[in-house]
């Protein structure tokens, strides 16, 4: 065996020991919501929002690239850290945007698991039980790394969308035309494209993967592998937006701005014409499912992780429930809290749309801190020169579109 032949190898091995945070955050990140927002997408206007889909990948990967680093070279989480260097004032300040940002994400993944309940049957008090208990318990009983584990599985079913997308035979013609034709003085499509970048940056990411990597326990030697990590998640996550959009184009969204979607079984019938209505329903369930399971653990556990923080208390599923009492009650508390809203009647497709708008209005808090802190690192992670540049003008024209596209989409 050469040299390069066994460091190959190492590399590789080195890269599954890393691995993880950066895609459960991912599969995290095309949540119900998210669904639901690209899909409303792809009925409202066909292909005219897709080309923003492939836009957000560079700006995503430029975003959590920066959690990595300030975990990795500082080990603390992210509201801990910024009560370390701007205090407790303004970390309040974050985590209570970051808390919104969770409890309204919470809101539509327990809607969608409800309404992919309702599709096969199932009431929704029954849906939520089961999920609420399974979640409590998981949480309860398993390490992070186990946790991690079980949410790349449940997020694997995502990638259903990609089959879904390929089986509806999407008109390249149609692509491109769309794609072309952008009505940026629209204000139902900005407030659409406000929708579909809260949906791509959210800002329990942030917190969430910072949080995971100080738990995992990794250090800046595991720089290059986290990024590849991060890398790989930030393509799949836009690819299954895609997928999402352009199953519902090819169907609902031919003559964009003819169809609405206010129920996830409306979404779920607007691919069945290709796949029928029994393997439409199975395949949007599981792919439904999948995306919401796994956003309801990460953005679960970014809440409680992020309250115990800023307040100093012992987090993280590494510790017993009698060791940290305040991240454990956080996290019963916001999953209890939420799954009593849903049950009291929801309309998830306003629900999920509103949330992402909110998501793209609270950006400039998030993101104005993460740069602020990836600055503020010792060399050689400090982030300066070209590449602050480019992360800081990446980060500048992604809030100003974001927060001006949904407030134009509000105001009218």
């Amino acid at each position: 065996m050469t040299a390069s032949t066994a460091a190959a190898r190492y590399d590789w091995r080195r890269f599954l020991a890393v691995a993880g945070p950066g895609i459960v955050v991912m599969l995290a990140d095309t949540d119900a919501g998210s669904i639901v927002t690209a899909a409303q997408s792809g009925a409202q206007w066909g292909y005219r929002l897709l080309l923003w889909q492939a836009l957000l990948i560079p700006i995503l990967y430029v975003v959590q690239e920066l959690t990595i680093r300030l975990g990795m070279v500082t080990g603390r989480g992210h509201a801990e850290l910024i009560k370390e260097r701007y205090g407790a004032l303004w970390a309040w300040i974050s985590v209570g945007s970051l808390v919104a940002s969770c409890a309204g994400a919470l809101l539509t993944e327990l809607s969608g698991l409800a309404g992919v309940g309702e599709l096969f049957g199932v009431p929704t008090w029954v849906t939520l039980a089961l999920v609420v208990g399974g979640l409590l318990l998981m949480a309860a009983t398993h390490t992070y790394l186990t946790v991690e584990r079980i949410a790349i599985a449940i997020g694997a079913f995502e990638l259903v969308f990609l089959l879904v997308a390929w089986l509806a035979h999407p008109r390249l013609a149609d692509v491109a035309a769309g794609i072309a034709d952008l009505p940026a003085a629209d204000p139902k499509y900005l407030y659409l494209v406000s929708a579909n970048i809260g949906a791509v940056i959210m800002p329990w990411m942030v917190f969430f993967q910072q949080a995971s990597i100080v738990e995992r326990k990794l250090g800046v030697e595991d720089l290059g592998p986290a990024r590849l990590d991060t890398a790989i998640g930030a393509v799949v996550t836009q690819l299954v937006m895609a997928a999402a959009l352009v199953a519902v184009a090819a169907t609902l969204g031919r003559a964009g701005g003819a169809a609405k979607l206010d129920t996830v079984q409306q979404i779920a019938s607007a691919i069945t014409p290709y796949l029928g209505k029994v393997g439409g329903r199975i395949l949007f369930g599981l792919g439904m499912a999948g995306a919401a399971l796994v956003a309801a653990i990460v953005v679960t556990l970014t809440a409680a992780r992020a309250l115990a923080e800023v307040v100093g208390a012992k987090n993280g599923l590494d510790h017993e429930p009698t060791e940290a009492p305040w991240f454990y009650g956080a996290y019963a508390v916001v999953l209890l809290v939420a799954a009593a809203v849903v049950g009291s009647g929801a309309d998830l497709v306003a629900l999920s749309v509103g949330v992402q708008v909110m998501n793209s209005l609270l950006l400039p808090v998030v993101l104005g801190f993460l740069f602020l802190l990836a600055c503020g690192l010792p060399r050689p992670w400090r982030l300066e020169g070209a590449y602050a540049w480019l992360a800081g003008a990446l980060i500048a024209a992604t809030v100003a579109v974001g927060v001006y596209a949904g407030v134009a989409g509000l105001w009218n």
